[in-house]
């Protein structure tokens, strides 16, 4: 076999291996805490910290393994990483402890697992770049990338499959394939360009950026809890304060980049149109589309599954099969792009595929909540295909962009970029549903347990934290019973029968949260909506690529 197909299956098990970690949890969540007696909804901290803190870690270290990597070697770095992340698979297989102790073990375990997907992510686009000639690279990366987003989406299934039966196999599952892919990488990849061991490691640069970018994520993560009074803790101090020092070690990076001798963060590469237009597209598209797969799957779960009789218990495993159509729009067009750009540029198709998706968010506003399956499958569907016109494309054209000893440290600028992106199109699409649904999910709630029969709760239900609702249907727990469970025994003991009957039907919550949830996931639509348009313009603004005896010129004439 051919070098070059060696690197490129090997680098496509790595980043799959690394996606669908960084989804499985999303559904097994509720085994999780049940496995290890913890109440999540009386810890919300926890929830928020397995959920996110994979992606933080990662978002946080890829530049600075883009850099170690060009000093050190990027296959040598990469190899660490899937050790490294086969080590946490294990670590949280055989998580020892429960309650407090338990998911603090399994927090940190999931750290170690980022760091290793770190490695990963920020090498593996580069080792392809330098085992692939310039004309197959979208191809090459288009396969890669398909890997990525079909990770995420398989995540979603195993993790449903798997919880079932032990939640530890959620875990484990990574085990033999990290095994046999670092037995493989150590064997079979090998060196392509020669690291500059000359250079040294920009360690001021790599502290302001870390701790900056830990501070921002960790400020935004935070921001999701309650605050006293408030349903969001953005005007929580440690939030804010968090917020303001960690934007200003990130601006004292840029300083310091500019003065050093070797800086990890090569801002020189943004004056290469092709790479800094890539680059910020990939950002808006990141923001975007990031949190699109979160909030459909809460939609999903919280209420059109439970509407067509499927129980809380079940709807994680099935919102992540109704979400299938979006992968197969990104696995057909994600090769068929890359190949296309290999030929004819990234510009037109990446463009072209921004505004599908954008086009996309805005049909996805005009579903009513007991929506057509046929037609949401048909929208995501399109969605996935505009997303793999934009990815291999626009990953090929920044990587073509950079001189062969800086890819190192531009796959893990693109990398970061594109993670932190994502990160916060989280936490800005729940910032955004969580606002809107604060002023009208507590009065529908009320109007919904007077109509019901038990009024006694309506006062109780304008109290209710709109994260608690939220997160119950993401978890897949029955909202109603973990309402109920939540009152003092004289309120809940005096509830009529007949009363928590009518509550208790599938039908009852989502039918009384659905037009609170659809205005506010309109919202979140039309700005998505804009930001992929402004995608579509910065794709289009890319200037034309020429390679010249392995260095790339990007023109700045069109």
């Amino acid at each position: 076999m051919q070098y070059k197909w060696i690197a490129l299956s090997n680098t496509t098990i790595g980043v799959l291996m690394a996606s669908i970690n960084g989804t499985i949890t999303l559904i097994s969540l509720p085994a999780i805490f049940r496995g290890i007696n913890i109440n999540p909804f009386a810890s919300f901290q926890y929830l928020l910290w397995i959920l996110m803190g994979y992606n933080v870690v990662t978002a946080t270290l890829l530049v600075t393994f883009g850099r170690l990597s060009d000093i050190f070697g990027r296959v040598r770095l990469y190899n660490l990483g899937f050790l490294i992340f086969t080590v946490g698979s294990i670590l949280l297989s055989i998580t020892p402890n429960t309650g407090s102790l338990g998911a603090l073990e399994l927090i940190i375990f999931r750290i170690i697992q980022g760091i290793g997907g770190a490695f990963l992510f920020s090498n593996s686009a580069a080792i392809i770049t330098d085992a692939f000639p310039f004309n197959e690279r979208g191809k090459a990366l288009g396969i890669n990338q398909i890997a990525a987003l079909a990770g995420s989406l398989i995540g979603l299934i195993l993790g449903g499959i798997l919880s079932v039966i032990n939640w530890r196999l959620v875990f484990l599952v990574s085990v033999p394939v990290g095994i046999a892919g670092t037995i493989w990488s150590y064997t079979k990849l090998k060196e392509l360009n020669k690291p500059s061991r000359n250079e040294g490691l920009d360690w001021l640069g790599n502290t302001t950026f870390g701790l900056g970018l830990i501070l921002v994520l960790v400020a935004i993560t935070y921001g999701l809890l309650p605050y006293g009074s408030s349903q969001l803790g953005w005007g929580n101090p440690f939030v804010i304060g968090s917020l303001i020092a960690g934007l200003a070690l990130i601006g004292s990076f840029i300083y310091v980049e500019t003065k050093v001798k070797f800086p990890m963060f090569r801002l020189e590469l943004f004056k290469v149109r092709m790479f800094a237009a890539g680059n910020f597209a990939s950002f808006l598209r990141s923001v975007a589309y990031g949190g699109l797969q979160i909030m459909l799957i809460i939609f999903l779960q919280g209420i059109w599954l439970p509407l067509h009789g499927y129980s809380y218990a079940e709807t994680p495993f099935w919102a992540g099969i109704y979400m299938i159509p979006l992968m197969i729009g990104f696995v057909t067009m994600g090769p068929i792009s890359g190949w296309l750009s290999d030929k004819y540029g990234a510009r037109v198709l990446a463009t072209l595929g921004m505004i599908i998706v954008a086009v996309g968010f805005l049909l996805l506003t005009t579903l009513p909540y007991d929506f057509n399956y046929f037609e949401f499958a048909l929208i995501i569907f399109f969605m996935g295909l505009g997303n793999g016109m934009f990815a291999s494309p626009n990953t090929a054209s920044i990587m073509n962009s950079v001189p062969p000893k800086y890819r190192g440290s531009a796959s893990g600028m693109r990398a970061t970029i594109q993670n932190t992106g994502q990160t916060m199109s989280i936490a800005i699409f729940f910032t955004i549903v969580i606002i809107s649904l604060s002023s009208t999910l507590p009065l529908a709630l009320a109007n919904a347990v007077t109509q019901a029969g038990a009024p006694q709760l309506a006062s109780y239900m304008q109290r209710i934290p709109v994260t608690g609702a939220l997160f119950a249907a993401f978890l897949g727990y029955d909202p109603v019973k973990t309402i109920i469970s939540s009152l003092p025994s004289q309120i809940s003991s005096s509830i009529p029968a007949q009363a928590i009957a009518v509550m208790e039907q599938h039908t009852w919550f989502p039918t009384a949260i659905a037009p609170s949830f659809m205005l506010a996931l309109r919202e979140a639509f039309y700005i998505s909506s804009i930001l992929t348009f402004m995608a579509a313009i910065a794709s289009a603004l890319r200037g034309k690529v020429k390679i010249i005896d392995g260095e790339v010129n990007a023109s700045n004439n069109k």
